[in-house]
């Protein structure tokens, strides 16, 4: 690892490799590199659409699979995604041969926010809405930002961008840096100000507990500087635990009036939903957003005080979020046929999941609701949140659970059960029902749905394509 500043110009950089170019991080941070002029490669295990073809029609070269020869010629510099171990061949070689390597957030922040003024935005839940967002205002609003976001967003179909502007957004992610830094990603990214959001259990396989997460935020929140300003979601008891750590002005958000902001008369719609805003319980602002749901009006409702730290007034914020087209995978309806809405969403977390057919039940109230759900995470396939699942799924009239993928991987004694969930969903009065695989799901479905339905599908990864095949399947059909 290398210190820039004091070891290595700059400005002698031509050529910059990565290791792990294809996940969405490092495909980004490629994508921005390259846009700033710089010779970019890099290498990866799994070479395979959308990334590949995003990253080879900007004229970036990939090698399939990590090898020693993938770093000749010598790059000027490395930068090492935290999917790769130590054991990596080309890791190895790149130690052997003693080349600078950086991890991916400190590139970021040593290429990117040297001269900007960096907004993060950070918590368990939300930071992909919520950074978007932000991201979509400021740049509907004239500020040009730069961003970084782990979610495509739509208009823009990229989730990265160089502005202009002054400003820098940023989701501000807990997991850890690299094979050499263990420490959390958003300690690298330089918060002027920051939103917390939630402080929940996740990442089961680099943190003990949620002490040691709560721990890690807490060390967040000791960075940001004293002229800066953090807004925290006040009714999380772990964050109010951390909040004397942040040595800049603190507004608290939610939904009761016991916050400096609050909302009220919060309503779903056909186009959407509307809700009042209340400063220190005086009526501020009254809005009305493209998304649904309590959790999505308070991911808004939290970047009010940094909007109105940076200079927008109500009515620029409404315009930005009336004009918000949304990020793939959230809550986004992937299609229509015979009269069944699909609908495709990342919740994999208990409380994302319940939050997310909370939302979708509030706006299609008179229809039948399928839940759809694969337990996919490093968390999500622990038994950990065993028994929190089962009240998760209240919002759904019938729950089809997919059995974890890669179980093998996860110490017997810890793995999660999808069978047990769903004995225990048929033991609340739930209709529910235990799949294989994503085959039997579809076959099931091919003889249950009928028009009016609507199918939720959660997953944080592809699912084996069962939407597209789903939908497929439905079109046969009409």
């Amino acid at each position: 690892m290398i210190d820039l500043s004091k070891n290595y110009l700059p400005e002698k950089i031509r050529h910059i490799h990565l290791l792990g170019i294809c996940g969405t991080g490092m495909g980004s941070l490629a994508g921005m590199l390259k846009e700033k002029g710089y010779q970019v490669s890099g290498s990866d295990q799994a070479v395979y659409p959308p990334m590949s073809t995003f990253l080879t029609g900007l004229g970036i070269e990939i090698a399939g699979g990590y090898r020693p020869e993938n770093l000749r010629p010598q790059p000027d510099l490395v930068i090492v995604g935290n999917v790769i171990t130590r054991v990596n061949p080309e890791a190895q070689e790149l130690i052997r041969l003693k080349l600078p390597f950086l991890s991916l957030p400190q590139a970021l922040a040593e290429f990117f926010l040297q001269d900007k003024i960096s907004l993060v935005i950070t918590g368990t839940h939300g930071k992909t809405t919520t950074s978007s967002l932000l991201a979509s205002i400021l740049d509907r609003t004239g500020l040009a930002p730069s961003f970084m976001i782990g979610g495509i967003l739509k208009g823009y179909e990229r989730n990265y961008q160089l502005g202009l502007g002054p400003y820098f957004v940023i989701e501000g992610d807990e997991y850890d840096t690299a094979f050499f830094d263990k420490g959390p990603k958003f300690l690298h990214y330089r918060p002027h100000c920051a939103v917390l959001t939630s402080i929940e259990f996740d990442h089961a396989d680099i943190y003990p507990d949620v002490r040691a997460i709560q721990e890690a935020f807490s060390r967040f929140l000791a960075i940001i500087p004293k002229e800066g300003l953090l807004v925290a979601y006040g009714a999380d008891p772990r964050i109010q635990e951390i909040l004397h750590q942040a040595p800049c002005p603190v507004e608290t958000y939610g939904m009761e009036e016991n916050w400096d902001w609050h909302l009220k008369e919060l309503a779903t719609h056909e186009n959407g939903s509307r809700f009042a805003v209340y400063h220190r319980g005086n009526f501020w602002y009254r809005f009305e957003s493209p998304l649904i749901g309590r959790h999505n009006a308070l991911n808004f409702l939290s970047l009010i005080p940094l909007l109105l730290r940076i200079g927008l007034g109500p009515e620029d914020m409404a315009r930005g979020l009336a004009e918000f087209q949304g990020i793939h995978r959230r809550q986004e309806i992937r299609g229509i046929r015979a009269g069944v809405t699909v609908i495709d969403d990342f919740a994999h977390h208990p409380t994302a999941v319940r939050e997310t057919l909370r939302a979708v039940r509030s706006q299609y109230q008179d229809r039948r609701l399928i839940a759809v759900f694969e337990p996919r995470t490093n968390t999500s396939r622990r038994n950990f949140f065993q028994k929190d699942y089962v009240s998760s799924f209240n919002g759904a009239d019938i729950i089809l659970i997919r059995e974890a993928p890669d179980l093998e991987k996860i110490p017997e004694g810890e793995r999660f059960s999808s069978a047990l969930l769903v004995e225990e969903l048929k033991n609340s009065g739930k209709q529910a029902r235990y799949f294989p695989n994503t085959d039997e799901i579809l076959e099931f479905l091919s003889t249950l749905l009928r028009g009016g339905d609507v199918v939720l599908i959660m997953s944080n990864g592809g699912f084996e394509g069962i939407h597209e095949k789903l939908l497929e399947m439905l079109g046969s059909r009409s």
